[in-house]
């Protein structure tokens, strides 16, 4: 009996020690991809921005000032942020409505590839902001549509939120236009944004 349990207690521990060590993807399109060379900035961008499902959505209070709200996200695969924000119930979509400016900031971290020196701000664990405008989507476009599938299908638990417009709740996408990434002991890189949305090998 003690041995059964010893034994049961031991295997218990090599698989949580196995999970701990694995490199784990939190969320985006697709099947998980292994982390690309950091030297291809748009291809090292694309695959952070889609291997992630939450970051630091940044918007411009009343007064101007900056308030960075934690948010889940969809790319889609397309490497374009969608939100499903309310704009009575949570301030950023709110601010949104009165002045689009906003980021989105990411890390590497909570993909399980920072293990070497497991600290977030080291230049190699990489991190990227996408800075830009949020527009609300209207609700059966397109690109609504599109939206909607990927959020839900990403994060199940926003299914269950309210979809009427009336209500407060509104998809809503980052119309990039600036990227700042880090992922190397190197300054800051700012790849062009027009060939970071036409990459499609990802």
């Amino acid at each position: 009996m003690f041995q059964h349990r010893s034994t049961t207690t031991l295997l218990s521990l090599v698989v949580f020690l196995f999970l701990m060590a694995e490199p784990r993807r939190v969320g985006g399109a697709g099947s998980p991809s292994p982390r690309p060379a950091p030297e291809d900035a748009i291809l090292f961008s694309r695959w952070l921005v889609n291997q992630s499902s939450y970051g630091v959505l940044a918007t411009l209070d009343p007064l101007g000032l900056p308030f960075g709200n934690v948010m889940s996200f969809s790319d889609g695969g397309k490497g374009i942020p969608y939100f499903y924000l309310t704009t009575l119930l949570d301030p950023t979509g709110a601010y949104a409505l009165r002045r689009p400016r906003a980021s989105l900031t990411l890390s590497e971290y909570p993909l399980g590839f920072c293990t070497e020196t497991n600290e977030p701000q080291w230049p190699v664990c990489a991190k990227i902001t996408l800075s830009g405008r949020l527009r609300i989507l209207a609700p059966n476009s397109r690109e609504g549509v599109f939206a909607q599938d990927a959020l839900f299908r990403d994060h199940p638990q926003l299914a269950g939120w309210p979809t009427q417009p009336e209500r407060g709740f509104h998809f809503f996408k980052l119309v990039v236009d600036q990227i700042f990434l880090v992922n190397l002991m190197a300054p800051a890189r700012y790849p062009n944004v027009k060939d970071y949305i036409r990459y499609n090998n990802l």
